[in-house]
């Protein structure tokens, strides 16, 4: 693992991640993308990605997809680990409400030195996800992917389970704890307005509408139903 003091500096990093999360989420990296993304020019992308390829960060050829290097993912994910554990800290030492955090955690997470997020990872008893369901990368910088899939896509009728939602919206996210869509929550999904409309869904015992964007940020598993095995042994821990 690389040491805070030896990563290239808060610029390259927010590159860094922002190319990382653009592979999570299944999209080829480019130069238009990343500006819109980063919010800067097209001009200041391209002349970051000279300085990416230098540092042996990045593999970019002009009119193709930019890719990490091993180098380069390891500090995405170092400061993703940073991101992410700050949020859970803010949220469960802190009292934050989940739609604070993530801005909170993006001015921070540069900041803090290593023994810093040790401790912070001891405290709170090594937790694998942030508040929105996103998974933590180990001390080892390995991470286990989500295979959730946008509710958007997902079959009508049919009941899924919450695994983690887009944490960069304070208002999508207010939004999504007033119909309880939270990572560990069951959702039935009940029909749709015609024309790409508003999903209608019963989350736990209330029927809910989502509108489409919505269902778009949140990524949810097939719901298993619990075997009676499973059943029986809640029952007597109870």
């Amino acid at each position: 693992m690389e040491t805070q003091s030896h990563l290239p500096g808060q610029s390259v990093e927010d590159y860094l991640k922002a190319i990382y999360n653009m592979e999570f989420e299944g999209l080829s990296a480019n130069t238009a993308d990343l500006a819109s993304r980063l919010n800067v020019s097209a001009p200041a992308v391209s002349k970051m990605l000279r300085r990416l390829t230098e540092l042996q960060l990045v593999e970019h050829t002009p009119y193709h997809a930019i890719q990490l290097t091993e180098r380069g993912r390891k500090v995405a994910l170092e400061i993703i680990r940073h991101h992410r554990l700050l949020e859970r800290y803010l949220v469960d030492a802190l009292g934050y409400s989940w739609e604070e955090v993530h801005a909170e955690a993006e001015r921070l997470e540069h900041h803090i030195s290593e023994d810093f997020e040790s401790r912070i990872d001891d405290l709170l008893g090594h937790p694998t996800t942030c508040p929105h369901g996103a998974p933590i990368p180990s001390r080892n910088l390995v991470v286990t992917p989500s295979t959730g899939r946008p509710l958007s896509e997902m079959a009508i009728p049919g009941r899924y389970i919450v695994d983690q939602v887009v944490d960069e919206d304070p208002v999508l996210l207010r939004y999504l704890k007033e119909r309880d869509l939270v990572p560990g929550s069951v959702v039935a999904l009940l029909e749709r307005e015609p024309f790409g409309g508003d999903f209608t869904a019963k989350v736990g015992q209330h029927t809910v509408r989502i509108a489409p964007k919505a269902a778009a940020q949140v990524f949810v598993l097939p719901f298993a139903e619990p075997t009676k095995q499973h059943r029986q042994d809640k029952k007597e821990e109870e």
